[in-house]
């Protein structure tokens, strides 16, 4: 997948922690994102944990990637269509409904021929009449894609996976864990988290407890001719330069700061509630403000 260089740091964890609890850390690369793990566990747990979240990260990028030829998401938007989906698959695409309808559909997944035709620099009026989550039809045995219609993850499957492997090692008994996998998601904490924007810089903390954290930044890869990477399904412009959402699920986060940077602040301050998980939002405009929304 492409790197959508979410400009979230960690800054520092806010609670010292005995030396026997040393934290155990880990670093790779996953679905277009430098990913990391900090468990604080004896070690010999902490390994185990690693090597099945390795093993997840390859099951991910077998699933959910965009450019992986042999990928289930490659292989439904080849075809348009796809038997027996795994439940990864179905779980993403219901989380995919709840930020569509909370957003009025600016969320939207179908936006990919869209995508393609501004980075291609090819006239854009076909592509718009491809797009449409709710010509995406689903049920338990296949999905169908409408003729000429793809998807596009990348706005939430970094977060789907984040939660995947926080899910996890909540089953495991661990109580004190950081997540990142292009987002973040925190068990325990406090974990203080830095957020940067591609212009300012950092410019404001925040701190994860037992929560979940992810930013876009429509800057961060441009398309050409000035269009950042974040496209609005009605044509809509980029709106802020940073968008950090926290909610209890790193997938609801992920789709919400993608479709939060097309919106305005009074459509964000309605999409808010109806969004699982008590999430929240700071934006920062191309001059450095800051405006937070609960």
């Amino acid at each position: 997948m492409i790197s959508r260089r979410r400009f979230l740091a960690i800054a520092a964890a806010a609670a010292a922690t005995p030396a026997c609890a040393a934290p155990v850390r880990w670093q790779g690369h996953a679905l277009g994102a430098e990913v990391s793990l900090t468990i604080h566990a004896q070690p010999d747990a902490a390994e185990g944990a690693l090597h099945d979240m390795r093993a997840m990260l390859r099951r991910v990028e077998w699933l959910f990637s965009l450019f992986d030829p042999g990928s289930r998401l490659s292989e439904l938007n080849r075809n348009g269509r796809l038997t027996d989906p795994e439940p990864e698959l179905l779980g993403l695409f219901e989380q995919v409904d709840r930020v569509h309808r909370a957003t009025g559909g600016v969320f939207d997944p179908t936006i990919q021929p869209l995508w393609q035709a501004i980075r291609n620099r090819e006239p854009l009026d076909r592509a718009r009449t491809l797009l449409g989550w709710d010509r995406v039809d689903r049920t338990s045995r296949r999905v169908t894609l409408d003729p000429g219609q793809a998807l596009t993850l990348n706005g939430i499957a970094q977060g789907y996976a984040t939660d995947l492997a926080a899910n996890d090692l909540r089953r495991r008994g661990f109580d004190r864990v950081l997540v990142n996998i292009g987002e973040f998601s925190g068990i325990g904490g406090p974990w203080r988290l830095g957020i940067s924007d591609p212009t300012q810089g950092l410019i404001a903390t925040q701190t994860l407890t037992n929560r979940a954290i992810a930013t876009s930044s429509p800057g961060a890869m441009s398309l050409g001719n000035g269009q950042g990477h974040i496209v609005g399904p009605q044509g809509q412009p980029p709106l802020w330069s940073t968008v950090s959402v926290q909610a209890d699920s790193a997938a609801i986060a992920d789709a919400a700061s993608t479709a939060f940077c097309l919106m305005p602040v009074a459509a964000i301050r309605n999409a808010l509630p109806h969004l699982p998980g008590n999430a929240n939002a700071t934006l920062v405009d191309d001059n450095g403000d800051i405006v937070t929304l609960a």
